[in-house]
């Protein structure tokens, strides 16, 4: 699915409603613009409801300043426009107030994008624009001029955020990515204090490599059709809860001994669809295929596993602040917790680029998840459905103990009442 092609009124009404839907914003809150080829700019409309916008309400604001639409456009308009004149390289501009964001708002910080080793290079420079009354001139000013500075994202003071692409789909990525780095601080900073990467440790993404050499399948048989079609709706089911991101997340599923298919790298979560999965054979990529930069660690883990059918990488932000703040994870919750889980390892930034074998000799049947600090959370299982379940109760898990931190002491299960289940489910 090319996002790009579909038009500015359509691109805008459906990035606000999965801001909307996710909780990013409210009824009222929220603007988007698109700065067309010749000039123009697409803007969501004031005062509707943002969560039924349709593509009529979108306004068109014509260079010479004339309006077409049913709406006036949005009462933020002014900045939108004054960051379009400072930076030409900018092509849409998205507004909003989501709750961790704002939080640092009215703190006077900026999320640290070094939370995560890739945040940086999506968020890119994020900057801090003093305060000034919605809607006003002196707002588009503060704003635009740091944007001028060369910032992408910005952080307003008793606002929200402003973030910028060369695309709609980009400046969403953006604001998502920045949202979900605040998230993980907040709840990380709830259970320890969270650690930030280094330059040298954000420079190992570079030791990953994707470019296999290419075959062409000379056909698809029915098993490959049917796993394509379950990873798409579990990657949907995933995103819509919050579980990956549209850049980040991948999931396998093993054909055969020598074959596996594996989400492409760099194509929105949220989209996904059975053609752009690639296949995997003999350590060959599909032909005109990228597959994701994890590819050779999935690759690995399905060699030292032949038990290991599906391999999720995920990101769920209340286990992630585990991994963000270096805390054991202690899966002894509730009894499902620990016979789905068993225990999860919590390795230090580094092995999933530096030491696969480590990594997939980690995994075992008494540790079939692990968390990887500052990285991701990696859940196998039998096939896609068992490792999508323990990627949603070790999440559960997470969020619980999260919440009973602000009750009092957490009281995991005993050892003798884990011996028990042991003996009952797992021996």
């Amino acid at each position: 699915m090319n996002f790009n092609l579909y038009h500015p009124a359509d691109q805008i009404v459906a990035i606000m409603k999965r801001i909307y839907g996710y909780g990013m914003t409210t009824m009222s809150g929220g603007n988007i613009s698109i700065l067309d080829t010749n000039g123009d700019i697409w803007i969501s409309p004031a005062a509707v409801d943002k969560g039924d916008l349709k593509r009529e309400d979108i306004v068109r604001v014509k260079q010479d300043g004339s309006i077409e639409g049913i709406h006036k456009p949005s009462s933020e308009y002014p900045f939108h426009k004054a960051i379009y004149e400072r930076r030409k390289d900018i092509k849409a501009i998205l507004h909003a107030h989501p709750a961790a964001l704002v939080s640092f708002s009215i703190v006077r910080q900026i999320p640290n994008t070094r939370v995560l080793p890739t945040a940086r290079q999506v968020c890119g420079k994020v900057g801090y624009a003093p305060y000034a009354i919605p809607g006003s001139e002196q707002l588009g000013v503060n704003i635009a001029d740091v944007f001028a500075q060369g910032h992408d994202t910005v952080l307003l003071e008793n606002h929200g955020t402003v973030t910028s692409g060369t695309s709609v789909l980009h400046a969403f990525q953006r604001f998502e990515t920045l949202d979900f780095c605040a998230r993980l601080i907040i709840k990380a900073n709830i259970l320890d204090k969270p650690q930030f990467l280094s330059d040298v440790q954000i420079d190992l993404l570079n030791h990953r490599t994707n470019y296999l050499p290419e075959f062409v399948p000379e056909e698809h048989s029915s098993r490959e059709k049917e796993q394509r079609k379950k990873m798409r709706d579990l990657i949907k089911r995933s995103y819509n809860q919050m579980l990956v991101t549209s850049t980040e997340g991948t999931f396998s599923t093993r054909l055969d001994e020598n074959s596996f298919l594996i989400t492409p790298y760099g194509v929105d979560r949220k989209n996904l669809e059975i053609e752009d999965f690639v296949l995997i054979e003999n350590g060959r990529r599909e032909a005109g295929k990228l597959p994701s930069r994890s590819v050779v660690m999935h690759q690995k883990i399905y060699e030292k596993h032949p038990d290991i059918n599906a391999i999720i990488l995920a990101f769920p932000p209340n286990l992630m602040a585990f991994a963000v703040s270096a805390t054991p994870f202690d899966t002894r919750t509730i009894p499902e917790s620990y016979i789905l889980l068993r225990d999860i390892p919590l390795l230090p930034f580094g092995p999933q680029y530096l030491d696969l074998e480590e990594l997939a000799t980690t995994i075992s049947k008494e540790s079939p998840l692990v968390l990887i600090e500052n990285d991701c959370l990696i859940s196998t299982g039998s096939d896609l459905l068992h490792a999508f379940d323990r990627l949603e109760v070790a999440e559960f898990s997470a969020k619980a103990i999260i919440s009973a931190r602000a009750l009092g002491p957490v009281v995991p299960i005993s050892d003798e009442q884990t011996e028990d289940l042991n003996r009952a489910f797992l021996s």
